[in-house]
């Protein structure tokens, strides 16, 4: 046990699951949540880019300098109060050339929301309606103003969305990579080792009934098997997810149903092998029944080969749940590395060179099934020595 706890895989192991289960409790708002400009790229790439500006305007006349590229998205925000026969004027001043947003009068508030991306917007300023607002917003560095005429009161928020956010730059909504990426594996640990676990019970009981019980029942169940196992895995997985629903649970039931011949195979192997030892045959000659024998002797028996089942069933299950969410087959409120990597295909993240989309996901999948491989394969190495480097043979 004590070398097991120093292996590096299971050290690895206990990381990520303590990152899956208290990070995301530090981390503000929820993954879904919009955070910044479309695509932008990870706030360590390239410098000249503009990272998230977010200002408060309160004064007649607010002023800044601004010394990198344009910002993504250009927008404005709040609530302005002035005299009724008032005429307000919101104006945008660049070193270039002034631009009026907005001439307001007749009212005592005035709700503002603007968007650079807005055709209305757009039109107003007598900008081209394809192309970028904010290349003409922001025609060069320099400073920069904006100033509300007229008014008595203004609460605004200037927000300017920039081409570089979060450690791991944002999706095609938005929304933080990194933290979809936390929130992720949780899905892929809960996915993988549940339907694992489900698999191994199944497994387990089919192979001691068969094992034990022979004849009929053991052609049967094995013949069973043999057919589960010739059916090609992912188109069946896809027509299920189909027509049981995309959920949580019943993604982990339908990966279950298909994860547990091998198991089923390995227990049957070790019952057939133990059923006629002498041991076994004292038992049946004190009278001992056949759940007695299976409950108290022959579970125990098959105790590590299941471990080592879970340890090197839990990655196939992983790369099942992601192929069904690439393929979209998977609930879209839930956040998983498939999904990240179907709405990164989906929404174009090749054409983007968006590589910040693509990359965490895969990688994390990758990493998550060697762990459990290594764990796996150390445990095989375990149960029997001569499956090691041969210094044990």
């Amino acid at each position: 046990m004590i070398s097991l706890l120093k292996r590096k895989s299971i050290i690895a192991f206990i990381a990520i699951c303590f990152i899956g289960a208290f990070l995301p409790m530090l981390l503000d708002g929820h993954p879904a949540d919009t955070v910044g400009a479309p695509f932008a790229r990870p706030i360590f790439w390239n410098s000249n880019l503009p990272a998230l500006v977010e200002m408060d305007i309160s004064t007649k006349e607010t002023s800044f300098e601004w010394r990198k590229n344009p910002p993504a998205i250009f927008s404005l925000s709040g609530t302005v109060k002035a005299n009724p026969t008032s005429e307000v004027k919101i104006v945008w001043h660049t070193p270039n050339k002034d631009f009026v947003l907005a001439t307001l009068i007749g009212q005592s508030l005035y709700w503002i929301n603007m968007d650079g991306r807005d055709m209305i917007f757009k039109q107003a300023l007598n900008l081209p309606l394809i192309g970028k607002s904010v290349e003409a917003l922001f025609p060069s560095k320099g400073k920069y103003s904006i100033t509300i005429d007229g008014a008595e009161n203004c609460e605004l928020k200037l927000y300017l969305p920039g081409q570089r956010q979060g450690l791991l730059g944002t999706d095609q909504r938005g929304r933080d990579v990194f933290r979809m990426l936390i929130y992720g594996i949780r899905t892929s640990l809960i996915v993988g080792i549940s339907a694992t676990i489900i698999a191994c019970i199944l497994g387990l009981g089919f192979g001691l009934i068969a094992g034990y019980t022979g004849g009929l029942t053991d052609a049967l169940i094995m013949r069973t098997v043999d057919i589960l196992l010739s059916i090609p895995t992912l188109p069946i997985l896809m027509v299920l997810a189909g027509i049981w629903g995309k959920g949580l649970w019943q993604l982990v039931l339908i990966l279950s149903i298909f994860s547990w011949m091998g198991t089923a195979r390995s227990v049957r192997s070790l019952v057939l092998t133990v059923r006629e030892s002498p041991w076994v045959e004292g038992l049946k000659a004190l009278g001992a029944k056949k759940s007695y024998i299976l409950r108290r002797h022959l579970v125990p028996e098959t105790a590590p080969i299941l471990l080592a089942n879970i340890a090197l069933g839990v990655p196939g299950v992983i790369l099942s749940e992601a192929a069904l969410a690439f393929l979209g087959l998977s609930d879209p409120r839930l956040i998983s590395w498939g999904r990240m990597l179907h709405e990164a295909h989906a929404f174009g993240a090749f054409t983007e060179g968006a590589w910040w989309l693509l990359l965490p996901p895969g990688i994390g999948i990758v990493i998550l099934c060697l762990i459990f491989m290594d764990t796996g394969r150390y445990l095989e190495e375990l149960i029997d020595p001569r499956l090691g480097s041969g210094k044990n043979v």
